[in-house]
């Protein structure tokens, strides 16, 4: 579990990567624990979060979602960018959710 940067409502406040936007996204998406997050998949959270929006999403937005369930899970606090590298390999062999709309 993240260690905790305050004491606050907000479950999500010790995730290195989750910021205002992400939380939105989050709440959009239902998740308003760590442990639904770190039991999350960030295809899955990706692809809802297009469906929910209506909007496409930047693939960014699921290298987030695999940071912060990643710490969720771990502990270990990566930055989002760790996580390109696998969606870009994924992208180029065809693997990735892409747009859901």
């Amino acid at each position: 579990m993240p260690n905790l940067k305050a004491r606050t409502d907000n479950p999500f406040a010790g995730l290195r990567n989750v910021g205002p936007a992400t939380r939105k996204d989050l709440a959009v998406l239902k998740i308003d624990s760590l442990s639904q997050l770190a039991d999350s998949d960030p295809d899955d959270l990706y692809r809802r979060l297009q469906i929910e929006t209506g909007t496409a999403q930047d693939p960014c937005v699921w290298d987030v979602f695999a940071a912060a369930i990643h710490q969720a899970k771990t502990g270990e606090a990566l930055n989002w960018w760790a996580f390109t590298p696998l969606r870009k390999a994924r992208q180029a062999k065809g693997e990735f959710p892409g747009k859901c709309l």
